[in-house]
């Protein structure tokens, strides 16, 4: 009963928070977007939970025709808590999924599936989930935001309300996921609470493989008459090392459940350079990655001009190649110094990895490039090393020129 009664006060605080739509024009093509941040004509508008369920199925537009699902109506069934959070790196089975289902004390189960990609050096977690369907996991006044999940089925991005000072939509109001050159734009149509930390943004199912995303490996597993810690270990042996269960009861109060292991699933390039990932939360922003990881895709090695540097295995062909040609154009004197690469923490004051816990990012003349800055980065070394597969912060909304990762794999000759 304790436990019943502190969910729902939870529950009812978080339905005070405020939903922001944003608007946006119905082509498909994002120069023919007005900015949200400023046109008065597309100024942002803060909508409560019963003025969304009042709103027709045509109140928004379809903005991205070719990545539309079918639009939802208001609301149906009852809103339910996502108590805890089950992901794997590849698909979850119809069998395995029934056998979760089965647990004693699951209540409630929904599939869908998550990655983590690459905005500006920070991981997002990103969710491809049915908009009909999901919402009811979310706090009540984003779930009975009917223009929002209309907005998600018609091919744009909901993020975290946390995110608005540290994620920066470009003039029209789209962001980039991923850090290749032809990374997907997704146009922002809502900042809105999501189930909890653990989900940074969602889209629909369609958008969900064009970003490669795994299908179906995460569950929502809810637990309405047990106390949520009392199904982790069934589930765990249920669905073996690799894959993860967390309490999102945890997640809400403190941020990450400290006692799970938690899973990584990257897409495009960085999956392949990465591969299986799982890592447990230490002190101090610090985090774990599991030891079989560490040994078989990190390692010391010497590279031109910068000496040893310790980075993913994967990571160095093309940056010693990057750095050769920096040599052989005469550029040496353009890099001093390295502040490294792999680094195993979160990004400073979140709960969010970046390339550098996978070593997929090197970090070069730390001292005058410092983040939001300009910097004093030599173009022809930027240059060279986007000839390399690599991307440079220098040109990401909130700068960070020092920065250098992988976007693609490339092989020397």
């Amino acid at each position: 009963m304790f436990h019943g009664v502190r969910r729902a006060a939870a529950w009812l605080g978080s339905a005070l928070l405020v939903t922001t739509l944003v608007a946006g024009c119905g082509s498909g093509d994002p120069a023919s977007k007005a900015s949200p941040r400023t046109s008065a004509a597309t100024a942002t508008a803060s909508t409560t939970a019963s003025d969304s369920v009042s709103a027709t199925p045509n109140a928004t537009v379809v903005a991205d025709p070719a990545h539309a699902v079918p639009p939802p109506g208001p609301r149906t069934g009852a809103l339910v808590p996502a108590d805890l959070l089950v992901v794997s790196p590849d698909p979850l089975s119809a069998a395995l999924v029934k056998k979760v289902r089965a647990t004693t004390g699951v209540s409630g189960v929904a599939q869908v599936s998550l990655a983590n990609i690459s905005v500006e050096d920070r991981l997002l977690r990103v969710m491809a989930v049915d908009p009909a369907t999901y919402r009811n996991f979310t706090p009540v006044q984003t779930a009975d935001n009917l223009p929002l999940w209309q907005r998600v089925a018609g091919g744009e991005v909901a993020m975290d309300t946390s995110l608005q000072s540290t994620v920066a939509p470009d003039a029209q109001g789209y962001v980039t996921l991923g850090a290749t050159k032809n990374a997907p734009k997704l146009h922002v149509g809502a900042w809105a609470p999501q189930i909890t930390s653990a989900v940074d943004a969602v889209v629909n199912q369609r958008w969900g493989k064009s970003l490669d995303m795994v299908s179906g490996n995460v569950l929502l597993v809810t637990t309405t008459s047990v106390a949520p810690d009392r199904v982790v270990k069934p589930l765990q042996a249920l669905i073996g090392s690799d894959a993860s269960v967390q309490r999102l009861d945890v997640v809400a109060r403190q941020g990450l459940d400290i006692n799970a292991v938690q899973v990584a699933v990257p897409v495009g390039t960085v999956a392949q350079a990465v591969g299986r990932y799982t890592y447990r939360v230490a002190g101090g922003g610090r985090i774990t990655p599991s030891s079989e990881w560490v040994r078989s895709h990190i390692s010391t090695q010497q590279v031109p001009i910068l000496g040893a540097v310790t980075c993913n295995n994967a990571l160095f062909p093309q940056l010693k190649a990057a750095l050769a040609d920096v040599l052989a154009q005469g550029l040496a004197s353009k890099i001093h110094s390295t502040a490294g690469c792999y680094y195993p923490r979160f990004i400073a004051g979140t709960t969010s990895i970046s390339n550098h816990a996978f070593g997929l990012a090197i970090d070069i003349n730390a001292p005058e490039n410092g983040r939001g800055t300009a910097g004093q980065m030599d173009r022809s070394v930027v240059a060279i090393f986007e000839k390399w597969g690599f991307t440079w912060g220098g040109v990401w909304h909130y700068t960070d020129p020092m920065h250098f990762e992988m976007n693609r794999i490339v092989k020397p000759g």
